[in-house]
């Protein structure tokens, strides 16, 4: 089973979506206000390079990498910032049709076999799955639930997912701001040829201060 299909705490087959399952969804103006691909990125801006994606830097913002136990591989991106966390994977995809439709109906049914509820609606990107999902017993919170916004963008021979959660799930204000750092993260697909959902490559960042600031999480 490939990377795509099994994001953090989301482990389902791929079931056929009823909703055009293969046409992309993207902002219309993505190409000019992101998330953007690396052709469309302005070269001179002083962005972390973490591999598969690019971070802009700014004020607040605390980077986590989220590394798999067995493979020691990064899988994704923790970004902590205006009281939120989100949550960004970068995805090889198909040229000319898109992966987040498909997915977004995976995560549904997962999340929903968990026990949790989510509601599809338009958010800034497009479809988005606002999900409220019970969280372990294991932490001892038994019948406590959080929310999270399931986000996703289809770009050029890309699919970027972004799992939104804290004060960006829930207040407007906290919600503009991790919006707009979704916004101007940078794909880096690279000319190497992949299967559609596989995990494009991230790495540690090659900034040395930024990478004190990188907490290594495992997953």
């Amino acid at each position: 089973m490939s990377d795509a299909e099994t994001p953090t705490e989301i482990d389902a087959p791929l079931e056929e979506s009823v909703e055009a399952p293969n046409e992309k969804s993207a902002p219309e103006d993505r190409a000019t206000e992101g998330p953007l691909d690396e052709l469309e990125a302005n070269p001179v801006r002083p962005y972390v390079d973490l591999g598969g994606i690019k971070i802009l830097p700014r004020d607040g913002l605390h980077l986590r990498l989220e590394i798999e136990e067995g493979s020691k591989r990064v899988v994704a991106i923790g970004l902590d910032y205006a009281g939120s966390t989100l949550q960004v994977q970068p995805f090889a995809a198909p040229r000319s049709t898109g992966l987040w439709n498909e997915i977004r109906d995976q995560i549904r049914d997962q999340i929903g076999k968990q026990g949790g509820t989510t509601t599809l609606r338009e958010g800034p990107f497009g479809p988005e799955l606002l999900a409220e999902i019970p969280v372990a017993a294991g932490q001892g919170a038994g019948g406590v639930t959080r929310l999270a916004r399931f986000v996703g963008v289809d770009g050029p021979r890309w699919f970027l997912r972004g799992v939104i959660a804290g004060e960006g799930a829930v207040n407007p204000e906290a919600a503009a701001q991790v919006e707009d750092l979704f916004r101007s993260i940078v794909v880096v697909r690279g000319a190497t040829p992949m299967p559609p959902r596989d995990l494009i490559p991230l790495r540690m960042p090659t900034s040395a201060k930024t990478a004190d600031d990188a907490a290594p999480t495992a997953v």
